[in-house]
């Protein structure tokens, strides 16, 4: 049996705990075990009706998988309160965090699959890093940066910068970054997808490209020879592109990621494509990690209304990453 996959905790006060439980149910005669580390007392409370045993160690998740969901129990320091966060846990939610990775880069683990977080609780607690991703890389020692995917099935997307403004994220942007993101994306699609040959769409800056400098020159001065300098590298990439057209179906089809500019032109077609079924995979890092592409949803924690279909999409695709990583290393 493959070693499970390991599900952090996340906000205690959000939906995390809910969908974990869905996902287990939908998932329990699957081939794919997983288990989560966080409070079972907090979980037992969210749905009695779902079995859950507490495990000791990873490699118990497989045994009991069928039967009752998994849980490496891990106390919070306060009970918490759905709809509510509170800083007190926020020890516990980094803890969840920082254990379920050195579970995956000792192997015992398969990969990590983050609940959703609450950043500004995290923040008051002392958390220094702009979230997940800045932070795995931290901890798993990555060698170059690592670069956000979201994925669902009719679009990959990748944007060149995250948690920035849009103001700083014009003014960041560089042909180096661009190029950098790229070749990574490039490297994950072969060893991580299965892709040989990625095709790469570069999204232009401004409305139509720049319209040959009419809207801006940024286009021409720095992406275009971004992807001047992919294609000598043997990268089939296409740009930069109009970025009102190049998500359309048609467009969709010419193409296995799509390389954006910023945040916002990468997760709006996304998620107006798929939101429940949207993923967030971390690229350059030495372990597997997904995570559903939806927050905390502290409006809905505790009323069952919390839709699981994004976690059991993180869950499949670390998986399928996991299996990929593993007979490319055979």
């Amino acid at each position: 049996m493959p070693a499970p996959l390991a599900l952090t905790m996340g906000e205690p006060a959000g939906i995390g705990g809910e969908i974990f439980l869905k996902a287990w149910a939908a998932l329990r005669t699957g081939e794919v075990p997983f288990f989560m580390l966080g409070d079972a007392d907090w979980l037992g409370g969210i749905d009695r009706a779902v079995p859950i045993v507490r495990i000791d160690r990873p490699d118990q998740a497989g045994d009991t998988f069928r039967r009752a969901a998994p849980v490496l129990h891990a106390p919070l320091h306060r009970a918490a309160t759905l709809g509510r966060p509170d800083s007190a846990n926020a020890p516990a939610v980094l803890a969840s965090i920082e254990r379920c990775v050195g579970f995956a880069l000792e192997g015992s683990a398969a990969g990590v699959v983050t609940s959703p977080i609450q950043k500004a609780t995290l923040y008051d607690a002392g958390f220094r890093h702009p979230g997940h991703t800045e932070w795995l890389a931290e901890l798993t020692g990555a060698s170059g940066p690592p670069v956000m995917m979201l994925a669902c099935a009719g679009l990959r997307v990748v944007p060149v910068s995250v948690h920035v403004s849009l103001r700083q994220a014009i003014a960041m942007l560089s042909t180096e970054a661009i190029v950098e993101t790229a070749r990574i994306t490039a490297r994950a699609l072969r060893s991580d997808f299965g892709i040989a040959s990625p095709r790469l769409a570069v999204a232009g800056l401004n409305p139509h490209a720049g319209e040959e400098g009419a809207m801006g020159e940024e286009d021409a001065a720095i992406i275009a020879p971004a992807v001047a300098i992919l294609r000598e590298d043997g990268i089939d990439a296409r740009g930069p592109l109009p970025p009102d057209t190049m998500f359309s179906p048609r467009a969709r089809k010419n193409y296995d990621a799509a390389i954006c500019m910023y945040h916002d032109q990468a997760l709006i077609p996304l998620k107006t494509l798929d939101m429940d079924g949207g993923v967030n995979v971390t690229l350059n890092l030495p372990i597997v990690r997904t995570s559903p592409d939806h927050g905390t949803a502290l409006d809905i924690a505790g009323r069952n209304m919390a839709d699981p279909g994004s976690l059991i999409a993180a869950i499949w695709m670390a998986a399928e990453i996991a299996e990929a990583r593993a007979r490319r290393n055979a």
